[in-house]
């Protein structure tokens, strides 16, 4: 009968610790319990001395030596999960199964219907970004959040819901929809304030300017910078995602795509994802 030590919500970080624990000759293996990878030792005799190395696991997780144990037992495991494929049907059916980003999902998708039949005019009207001047004067304050709902294009729907749909149910499964919320409300205020100061109004005191990119660069910045200030969380990117994203932004501000970009948008939004990122890991360590 084995002694179970200690579970985790994610594969990964469960068979890091338990190769570390057998390299320090504490037999160790992993069993799946419902959605829980739960570390079993084979003996009683090492429990105490489990404890503590699961104790500084927790701590620092990333330090090489838990890496180094998983290398000479020819595992090369890491805290990163695997399958960040990019399948339609997989990105949409997790973002059904998460409902915050199930509604904002279809948001998006309901406003650009509505716009494609006709009714981009009203819906422009009443969502796009004012002037601050104007918004003192008439209080329409949800025009901070408007711009996020409408799209311009089939393929600028498409590529935010893809990145949307992935990073934001990955955000709400692991730290719950309250958390998927804040960051969504923040970045989403941040990323077109920004724009709006890097804009010039048109038709009337309005900006054309929208799209959910800000929010994905703010959900991206989010689960980088926790996948690297709390990898034992479960929340991490692939570097080469991460890698096309700031490459695809870097290209924005050097003005040769095709498509006009929201840079300001696109730059805010990163960086109020991941100070939220930074933000929550600190008040965790204090707690």
């Amino acid at each position: 009968m084995g002694h179970p030590l200690i579970a985790f919500n994610q594969q990964s970080p469960a068979h890091l610790l338990a190769n570390y624990l057998t390299s320090q000759n504490i037999s160790a293996n992993v069993v799946q319990h419902d959605k829980e990878f739960v570390i079993v030792l084979e003996s009683h005799e090492h429990i105490d001395r489990a404890k503590l190395i699961a104790e500084d696991f927790l701590a620092n997780p990333t330090n090489p030596k838990y890496q180094q144990a998983a290398w000479d037992n020819g595992k090369n495991v890491q805290l990163a999960p695997s399958g960040h494929g990019f399948s339609l049907s997989k990105i949409i059916g997790d973002a059904v199964k998460a409902p915050f980003t199930s509604v904002v999902f279809a948001l998006c998708v309901a406003v650009y219907l509505l716009s494609i039949f006709g009714l981009f005019a009203p819906i422009a009207q009443h969502l796009l970004m004012q002037p601050f001047s104007v918004l003192l004067q008439n209080h329409e304050w949800w025009r901070l959040l408007g711009p996020a709902f409408i799209h311009f294009s089939v393929l600028h729907i498409v590529f935010n819901l893809l990145w949307w749909g992935m990073l934001g149910a990955k955000i709400e499964r692991t730290l719950g929809i309250s958390m998927l919320l804040i960051v969504f409300l923040i970045s989403a205020t941040i990323s077109n304030a920004a724009q709006a100061l890097f804009s010039d109004p048109v038709q009337g005191n309005l900006f054309l300017f929208g799209g959910l990119s800000g929010v994905v660069y703010a959900v991206m910045g989010f689960v980088w910078w926790l996948g690297w200030l709390r990898p034992s969380w479960g929340l991490s990117l692939p570097n080469s995602i991460v890698g096309f994203m700031l490459v695809w932004l870097v290209l924005g501000y050097a003005d040769i795509l095709w498509v006009s970009m929201a840079n300001a948008a696109h730059t805010a939004g990163l960086i109020s994802g991941c100070l939220l990122a930074a933000t929550l890991s600190l008040g965790s360590g204090k707690r």
